[in-house]
């Protein structure tokens, strides 16, 4: 059993979200798997296994350390890449098929880049007002700089705040304690002429009951993508910037294809590979 590290979504080396893939843990059962991820404390671990749908190419699963995910942005991106760089093969050249507990997804190989297929959205639609005070509270927004406030989950069970700027967004002071399951965002526009267009920024709680800010989130980015297209308020393709608060320099790419599927791809590097894992 093999662990390797990757680095996803970072603009430059050891910018954006760490992932830690292990290789061989077949044997590992759930308690193993969650021991493991909490021990080595990134915001999610993937476990790369053999695939039981014979239209997936392999089969993950992603634990964070408060359980398991059906599916997260940045452990399937850093997964494929770990995947294609242990030496698998696609059936299908440049799209990587994965499976997951939301059933499969692609992957593709988009320039230097890697990207996936957003899934459909789980739940959409406007807070009710509750959930709207509850996430303005958690997540320390000015409610005066709130455009919208939706549902937006796509395994994760994202509550998305979409403020008026990126300033805003930067200046929110987030609460330091939150409930198990707590997964809330921030949304707003860059000004003109910045290397992003969208300024984002995601908290969960951690199993001790500390809202954590993660540094890059490609499942928020997924569902912010389609709620910003479907809205209109993007058109074609745009570029998000996230985890400039806790010191990483993350940059998603979010496209709209012909046929209305969101892509979401961004830089993902190898940090370390095949260290040998003693199981207990």
């Amino acid at each position: 059993m093999v662990l390797d590290l990757v680095d996803v979504f970072g603009l430059g080396p050891l910018g954006g979200n760490p992932l830690a893939v292990v290789r061989g843990g077949e044997a590992l059962d759930d308690a193993a798997m969650l021991r493991l991820t909490r021990w080595l404390g990134f915001s999610e671990t993937t476990f790369l296994l053999p695939p039981t749908d014979p239209g997936a190419d392999y089969r993950v699963r992603i634990f964070y350390p408060a359980g398991e995910l059906p599916f997260a942005g940045h452990p399937t991106l850093g997964t494929a890449h770990a995947w294609l760089a242990a030496g698998g093969v696609p059936r299908v050249a440049g799209r990587v098929v994965q499976e997951c507990g939301i059933g499969l997804v692609d992957v593709r190989e988009d320039g230097e880049r890697l990207a996936f297929r957003a899934p459909p959205l789980i739940r959409s639609g406007p807070l009710d007002a509750q959930d709207r005070v509850e996430t303005v509270r958690l997540t320390g927004a000015d409610e005066a700089q709130v455009i919208a406030a939706v549902h937006a989950s796509n395994g994760p069970g994202w509550k998305l705040l979409h403020l008026a700027s990126a300033e805003a967004v930067l200046a929110a002071d987030p609460v330091a304690r939150a409930p198990l399951g707590t997964d809330v965002a921030l949304l707003g526009p860059c000004a003109p002429g910045e290397a992003a267009q969208f300024e984002l920024r995601a908290f969960f709680a951690d199993p001790a009951g500390r809202l954590v800010e993660d540094p890059v989130t490609g499942s928020l980015n997924a569902a912010a993508a389609q709620y910003l297209f479907a809205a209109g308020l993007a058109q074609g393709s745009y570029r998000a910037a996230q985890g400039r608060k806790v010191g990483a320099d993350g940059l998603v790419h979010c496209a709209l294809d012909v046929e209305g599927a969101v892509w979401i791809g961004g830089r993902v590097e190898t940090v370390s590979r095949g260290g040998t894992l003693f199981p207990r």
